[in-house]
């Protein structure tokens, strides 16, 4: 999960489809690398509190779990919330979504974050009744 939200951007963000998009203006392509770079942070920073020993490793994991709801949640969030900013999951000329049988398609957002998310509460929930 933590891969999800900070490799897995900064590969579909540092290109021609976000960071470097003609068609987004200065202040657009500045906001996504600043949102990506964090990402990668809190990604290292979760890392490091799930790797490096100590006491309270308990506690860490679910302060892990709780920054990658942050993260998920605000894509959520986003993505719920559209109309009220005329914002859209994708571009003309981003990532296309992705082809389902009988001609229906889902936006490659919601195919990754939807399962990751599936994974962090299933992980989560294993956490708190151990």
């Amino acid at each position: 999960m933590i891969l999800g939200y900070s490799l897995i951007p900064v590969l579909a963000d540092f290109n021609k489809t976000h960071a470097t998009n003609p068609l987004w203006t200065g202040h657009a392509r500045y906001h996504v690398v600043w949102q990506v770079c964090s990402y990668v942070g809190i990604g290292i920073i979760s890392l490091g509190l799930l790797w490096i020993p100590g006491d309270g490793q308990q506690l860490r994991a679910h302060l892990v779990a709780a920054l990658a709801l942050c993260i998920y949640g605000g894509f959520f969030t986003a993505a719920a919330t559209m109309r009220l900013y005329d914002g859209k999951l994708n571009d003309t000329n981003g990532w296309p979504s992705i082809a389902l049988p009988g001609g229906r398609s889902i936006d490659r957002n919601l195919a990754v974050f939807i399962p990751l998310t599936v994974l962090l509460f299933t992980g989560w929930a294993l956490l708190a009744a151990s």
